[in-house]
């Protein structure tokens, strides 16, 4: 594996510059391969020695890498090492390269591959709590609840890899005045009949036509008020609408969720802190930290001067509080529940002024660990929407997503008879929908774009899914050849050697996510993996090769499956 090369050269470079191996393992980095070149295995960047102070800053680089190279000699890990514009290059024996990248299969730890790296043993480990979708009852499941529902589960997925411990919170919009105009609305327009065929359908219908009307109608707008005013205060009859919408909405949501592979170990929500809200209040008081608006308003000054020119409104004129108070009342409780070692929020980046105030009252109030707080914002989606029109709810999505890939499966001359072309159309019709999201930079805006999305051919969760079936066939049909033992000089054609090499940056790849939390490097690691194993489709036959061959390719084939 990567792991035990990278510590092989980084002994090397310790006992050349007298320094422990460790500092030299981060330095190292597997070199991205080229399909029809040939290229050294890792690199070492001088400039990075004399940023870290184990090389004189002064002096030309080229000049100081050829004097370091000249010290490092090869043996039978190493065969060669070369120098180029600063950079030292090393090439490891080709033989011992398939035969350690391959090694975990023999002993039984092929899941575990690439894990036991020393670059992720450096990263800190502990109890992650993530918050991500977070839509809001009777509002739309638009574009923007999805991305934060994929990319949350994509950071609490690789957390969890990774070895920490990871809370899955997701955090519904069930309180404030929006809630006070769907309480409101449905006494108005509200129908108990519809609310049992279609429910989130019927509460997003009347929670618009009652905004509607209290744009142009006082008393409706009162009524929303007033609603809300009974909530705050907990008048059962009010309450007991609000529960039985927010267990509709949760029980909904939990199928759409399913759908998408998605789970969650906690459904919390905004209305669990409308007490703790207002001692939040209290303690923003007793702090002296509470100031009096012009307008009536609670505000806390965030101006560096203390001149109220940046201030952040925690409570209405009337008394209620905000979504910001409830926020701080939440991140206070989470601490104190579960104790976390850092909290992400996975939300647009429309609130990322919302999460600097949110993290700057915490640590005015004299809470240090927001500093362990982040927000990962995330561009907008445009143009996502289905046959029938605009988008409402992601089930829509979900439903468009399988209908065009089932359409093109049926005009497909490669689709093969299956049991349930439905169910296949749902999955790869999904990962073409979190590879099109994941492969840029999360802060991008992109176009969303069915046809792009769903071609079998290029960069998409497509051809993804069906590199990763075509290995899950080829390994079935034969599935009489063993490749337990194997010859690892039976793998050195270019071929074999490019998707070895591509496999040693595997680890480097998982550790760059951690770092940034962006899912563009697993994805573009893995789509660049399906090319090369197009390839080896080609050139490395399993079927009708001599039986040592073929052992050795089918185990090369079983390393490109894992991956996928």
């Amino acid at each position: 594996m990567a792991c035990f090369f990278r510590r092989t050269i980084a002994a090397k470079l310790g006992e050349a510059l007298q320094q422990a191996e460790d500092a030299f393992i981060p330095a190292l980095s597997a070199v991205p391969v080229l399909k029809k070149q040939q290229t050294a295995d890792f690199r070492l960047s001088v400039s990075t020695l004399r940023i870290n102070g184990i090389l004189p800053s002064r002096g030309d680089v080229q000049v100081q890498a050829e004097n370091l190279a000249t010290q490092l000699k090869q043996d039978s890990v190493v065969e060669d090492i070369s120098t180029d514009r600063g950079v030292i290059s090393f090439k490891v024996n080709r033989k011992l390269l398939a035969q350690k990248l391959l090694e975990p299969f023999e002993k039984g730890q092929d899941e575990k591959f690439g894990l036991n790296s020393e670059l992720l043993n450096t990263l800190k480990r502990g109890t992650t709590l993530v918050e991500y979708s977070s839509p809001n009852i009777a509002k739309k499941f638009h574009a923007g609840h999805l991305r934060s529902t994929i990319i949350g589960n994509f950071i609490a997925n690789l957390k969890q890899t990774l070895g920490n411990n990871v809370i899955r919170m997701n955090y519904l919009g069930d309180w404030g005045m929006q809630f006070g105009l769907l309480g409101a609305g449905f006494g108005q327009f509200g129908s108990e009949e519809k609310l049992k065929q279609n429910p989130l359908q019927h509460l997003f219908e009347v929670y618009v036509r009652m905004n509607k009307e209290a744009e142009h109608n006082e008393d409706m707008k009162q009524a929303a008020r007033d609603f809300f005013k009974q909530l705050e205060q907990h008048e059962s009859q009010a309450v007991s609408l609000w529960q039985q919408f927010r267990q509709i909405t949760v029980d909904e949501y939990q199928h759409i969720y399913k759908r998408l592979g998605v789970h969650f170990d906690i459904y919390s929500g905004e209305s669990f802190h409308q007490d703790q809200a207002q001692e939040v209040v209290q303690q923003l008081q007793s702090q002296g930290l509470l100031k009096t608006s012009e307008k009536g308003t609670g505000v806390v000054d965030l101006s560096p001067a203390g001149d109220m020119n940046s201030v952040c409104t925690v409570l209405r004129s009337d008394g209620t509080t905000l979504y910001i108070t409830r926020d701080i009342a939440a991140a206070i409780d989470r601490k104190e529940k579960y104790n976390f070692d850092e909290m992400i929020y996975v939300t647009d980046k429309s609130q990322v002024n919302h999460f600097n105030q949110l993290f700057q009252i915490l640590l005015v109030m004299g809470h240090s660990w927001a500093d362990r707080c982040q927000h990962v914002p995330f561009g907008l989606v445009q143009g996502m929407s289905t046959r029938t029109g605009e988008v409402v709810f992601l089930e829509d999505v979900l439903d468009e997503a399988r209908a065009r890939m089932l359409h093109n499966m049926s005009q497909a001359k490669t689709t093969k008879e299956m049991d349930n072309p439905e169910d296949t159309a749902e999955k790869v019709g999904i990962s073409a929908l979190l590879v099109q999201d994941f492969r840029g930079p999360l802060l991008s805006d992109y176009r969303f774009d069915w046809d792009r999305m769903l071609q079998a051919q290029g960069d998409t969760g497509v051809f993804l899914q069906y590199t990763h079936a075509r290995l899950c066939s080829l390994l079935q049909r034969n599935a009489d050849i063993d490749a337990t033992t194997f010859d690892p000089s039976l793998l050195l054609e270019q071929t074999s050697m490019t998707i070895l090499q591509h496999l040693l940056r595997y680890d480097e790849v998982l550790y760059q996510s951690a770092q940034d939390l962006q899912p563009k490097h697993l994805v573009n690691f893995l789509l660049k993996l399906c090319h090369l194993t197009a390839s080896a489709h080609r050139e490395l036959l399993v079927k009708g090769s001599p039986p040592d061959v073929a052992q050795v390719e089918k185990k090369l084939h079983q390393h490109a499956i894992l991956n996928n």
